[in-house]
């Protein structure tokens, strides 16, 4: 028997690489699947048509963590302080709606939790937090060359240069919440 008690958080914060790379180095989280919601387009969206902003989809992660190790509202700080919440729909040179600061609420406790997260997180940044908190509708995985992306393309331009520099501002920030 397992003691482990899951819980899902959704949430954007520009290239759901990024944020993948960040949350699988965190303790106590099982799995995190890159994916696409919020949209309005009918049907399973592809990589293309959300990098084209037209169906309303930001690129996001599935993040399934063990509560008895990190909470939902730990979760959401190291969120808010991996990416900058400020900047409306728009990470560093990744532009569009595709990339808004978004968190996804799986249910009431999860909507409380994170206004009350981006509430205090505010205090540490100098322009206002335009995260949007939101109920999660239809999650879609994205294609599979997007799972694991970090770990399989580290050589990569944009991993090098955007990605890893990420990763060092987790393990200053949160190094104690790290495996």
């Amino acid at each position: 028997m397992s003691n482990k008690n899951l819980q899902v958080a959704t949430v954007g914060g520009g290239c759901f690489w990024c944020t993948e790379a960040v949350f699988q180095e965190v303790k106590g989280v099982e799995k995190v699947v890159s994916g696409y919601t919020g949209g309005n387009a009918p049907g399973k969206p592809t990589y293309r048509e959300v990098c084209s902003g037209l169906t309303g989809h930001a690129e996001v992660v599935q993040i399934t963590f063990d509560t008895n190790v990190i909470s939902y509202e730990d979760i959401l700080v190291i969120f808010m302080t991996t990416h900058d919440p400020t900047t409306l729909n728009r990470q560093g040179a990744d532009k569009g709606t595709q990339y808004r600061s978004v968190i996804y609420f799986h249910n009431n406790t999860q909507k409380e939790i994170a206004e009350i997260v981006a509430k205090e997180v505010a205090a540490y940044y100098e322009n206002p937090i335009v995260t949007e908190i939101s109920p999660l509708g239809t999650f879609y995985e994205a294609e599979d060359y997007h799972q694991d992306y970090y770990r399989n393309n580290q050589e990569q331009g944009y991993c090098s240069f955007v990605i890893t520099p990420k990763l060092a501002k987790l393990r200053k920030l949160h190094a104690n919440k790290l495996k």
